[in-house]
């Protein structure tokens, strides 16, 4: 039996203790419960993360108290945790922090209880008569509990008979009712009800790769199944591929997860799942952001119940605590939304190949575009690659024509070409609906003097401010700085200050003029700021209340909507020439993502494509489907600068508030890494970040490309340890970075 613990506390930095057990609880203990030790003049929350006979730490303490004998963490999601920790070079406490919602952590919201009332006894229309002559309000509740034939919530009585609290009080000293407090849900979707939808039937091609899915659910137990690359165009039918796929999990006995790139997405797809599995609605679980902290602390502890076996959500959804994990599906699996941008710097989708190899489950990473990475994997042999190119029901491809921005230009300065103008306005003729996007928002991006050259920036950030007319201020979109909008120059105070440069503002502005008469409608983060903004939007655009709907990427991908004949690339070139190796990736596979909101009901689509550099191979491949020539061209580029796949990338951010420190900081790292370089390793010098300054910090960075990450990662944690920096220096490692600026 254990003598000790070894745990880890709640904001310790990362570091483990040991300390001794308390007789009543050493058998019972298991690694991942939650206790509570002291430390120095406090106790504090910790994570048991070992159990031990014996420790060679002197004057180690009693545990205080036990939060939970069982795990709250499960053996293989604390194994999870401490991979993260030495693969992205991280403390094991932030990577536990990743692992287990704060919500939880901190236990410091429970279950919600309520009061419920019910018939004592049964109650005949006589008796009830007899009391509605002296008290009417009481008969009324007696009335509603009887039709309702369940408990009902003294606060719907209340609401519904107009019952106050004394009538429900009367009731029961009559021995009428009885009233008793129970734990109730708080479910996101609780509100909302939900019509069962039957399954569909799939073509031969869908039916292909589902076979090739069961296969991998009914692999040999014991053995990992070799993860699926499904890559299938836009509209192909890959949503109904994951429902049967889950659904043939559930009648195993099983859970799945399905990870979806952004909050945005999800309340489609939990309509989605929760209409197909809607005469087991409760089964069907959520776990994102935007929840409060008692519906994300309900909906986790309905997974770890096991009342919940299908759990939907953006990226921190792969920590969900299931039992018997059937299948893991990744959506949308080249979307860069799935990298965390704070400690610990995971990617979603890569901790979900670890995990299901754990959990030794099938897994699906799906994409009509997928990342150079995964779509490496599969051509190597790590991957399954399975194949879908053609639409359900032999729908066509939407036809995507590119306009070339120069040769408008010189006729005006209009926003939207000659050529889409007059497209638009035949689909409303048609009633037909058409999607603008445009990945920026704001109405102008840059404020500019005519008159000194002068350019209203950012006191925090190195880039322009963004003019916003609907609340007449100039906005950093990095760091959130806000200012009254300036009626002269700043510098000058010449009144001759132009806004130069095109938002989704300004795009709504310049459509509702031209087409007055169609309802457009914009969704950005501007205007999505409301909880239910975003499935309201969707739900008037679904149903045709909207013509035109002008958007950034959050209307640009997963989203399904058969009246949409027409979309419109209003700046095709945003992303192309940024200073990162993966723009042109990253460029064809949204254009590629936007097109595919087009033709996906009996009306073919077209596609507009407005750039100032159309014969960019991103646009021109993108313009043709071409994944396979995109995908041949571009994996040269990286093999031949041995750019990942071909190797992982670390990149290090060294910030402070003042500049010359963090120069000088950079320079002394990189000697300090220079010395002992393992064998394989490119490391490049330090230079400034490509935005120099961001929240009032001035960045660095200096980069490594390797072969062997693990090596190098624990390399990186030694060398760093072992460096004082400057209280005002922080230094940050991103493992398999995909945000170079």
């Amino acid at each position: 039996m254990p003598r000790y613990a070894r745990v880890l506390v709640d904001d310790s930095a990362g570091k483990a203790f040991d300390y001794e057990l308390p007789e009543a609880v050493a058998a019972v203990l298991q690694p991942g419960a939650r206790v509570r030790v002291p430390v120095r003049t406090r106790t504090a929350l910790a994570t048991v993360i070992e159990l031990l006979d014996e420790t060679d730490v002197p004057g180690v303490k009693l545990m205080s108290e036990v939060v939970s004998a069982e795990p709250i963490l499960s053996p293989l999601l604390l194994k999870l945790g401490t991979w993260m920790a030495d693969y992205y070079c991280c403390s094991l406490e932030a990577a536990m922090k990743a692992v287990l919602p704060n919500v939880i952590r901190k236990a410091e919201v429970g279950h919600q209880t309520r009061l419920f009332a019910r018939l004592a006894r049964e109650v005949d229309e006589d008796e009830i008569e007899k009391i509605r002559k002296k008290a009417p309000l009481q008969a009324g509740v007696l009335d509603h509990l009887i039709e309702a034939a369940q408990p009902v919530s003294v606060t719907d009585l209340a609401e519904k008979c107009d019952a106050s609290h004394a009538v429900v009080q009367a009731l029961v000293k009559k021995g009428l009712i009885v009233t008793e407090a129970s734990r109730v849900e708080r479910d996101p979707f609780g509100d909302e009800s939900f019509v069962h939808a039957a399954p569909l039937a799939m073509n031969p091609e869908q039916l292909a790769v589902f076979e090739q899915l069961r296969r991998a659910i009914d692999h040999t137990p014991g053995e990992a199944p070799k993860p699926i690359l499904l890559h299938g165009v836009t509209g192909s039918g890959k949503t109904e591929i994951y429902l049967q796929g889950i659904h043939l999990v559930l009648e195993r006995g099983q859970s799945a997860i399905m990870l979806v790139p952004e909050i945005s997405l999800t309340p489609q797809t939990v309509e989605r799942f929760k209409s197909r599995f809607a005469t087991t609605r409760h089964e069907v679980a959520v776990l994102h952001s935007h929840l409060s902290e008692g519906e994300r602390h309900d909906e986790w502890h309905k997974i770890r119940d096991g009342r919940a076996r299908i759990v939907i959500g953006a990226r921190s959804a792969i920590f969900a605590p299931c039992a018997n994990l059937g299948l893991i599906v990744v959506d949308e699996e080249h979307e860069n939304t799935y990298k965390q941008e704070e400690t610990p710097r995971y990617h979603g989708r890569d901790v979900a190949v670890l995990r299901a190899s754990m959990e030794k489950c099938a897994i699906v990473l799906g994409s009509a575009t997928p990342s150079l990475e995964s779509f490496h994997n599969a051509q190597t042999g790590k991957y399954e690659l399975l194949r879908m190119v053609a639409r359900v029901d032999d729908k066509k491809m939407p036809f995507i024509r590119v306009v070339d921005l120069r040769m408008e230009s010189k006729k005006h300065g209009a926003i939207l070409s000659e050529k889409l103008i007059t497209a638009i306005n035949d689909r409303i003729t048609k009633r037909e609906q058409t999607i603008l996007f445009l990945n920026r928002r704001g109405f102008s991006t840059s404020l500019i003097c005519e008159k000194c050259g002068h350019v209203c920036e950012c006191p925090n950030c190195s880039v322009a401010l963004t003019f916003h007319r609907a609340a007449a201020r100039t906005v950093c979109h990095i760091c959130g700085y806000q200012a009254v909008a300036p009626a002269k120059c700043p510098e000058c105070r010449d009144p001759g200050i132009k806004y130069t440069g095109t938002g989704t503002e300004k795009v709504e502005d310049a459509v509702s003029r031209l087409f007055p008469k169609a309802v457009v409608k914009r969704m950005d983060a501007d205007v999505m700021q409301r909880r239910d903004a975003f499935r309201e939007t969707l739900t008037a655009f679904r149903v045709g209340k909207i013509d035109i709907l002008v958007g950034t990427q959050m209307i640009a991908k997963g989203l399904h909507f058969p009246n949409v004949t027409l979309v419109g690339i209003i700046n095709a070139d945003l992303g192309l020439h940024l200073p990162d190796f993966r723009a042109g990736e990253r460029t064809f596979q949204l254009l590629t993502q936007v097109a595919g909101r087009a033709g996906r009901g009996d009306v073919e689509g077209e596609v507009f494509v407005q750039s100032f550099t159309p014969f960019s191979p991103s646009i021109q491949h993108a313009r043709h489907h071409d994944f396979d020539g995109f995908w041949e061209q571009e994996i040269e580029f990286r093999r031949q600068w041995e750019y990942p796949p071909f190797t992982h990338m670390v990149l290090i951010i060294i910030r402070s508030t003042h500049q010359q420190r963090a120069s000088f900081s950079a320079e002394t790292l990189h000697r300090r890494l220079k010395e002992e370089l393992p064998p394989g390793v490119t490391l490049s010098e330090p230079a400034p970040a490509p935005l120099e300054k961001s929240h009032g910090s001035y960045r660095y960075h200096l980069m490594l490309r390797t072969r062997s990450i693990l090596r190098l990662s624990r390399h990186l944690r030694a060398v760093i340890d072992k460096l004082t920096f400057p209280e005002d220096v922080f230094v940050t490692v991103d493992v398999d970075a995909y945000q170079l600026m």
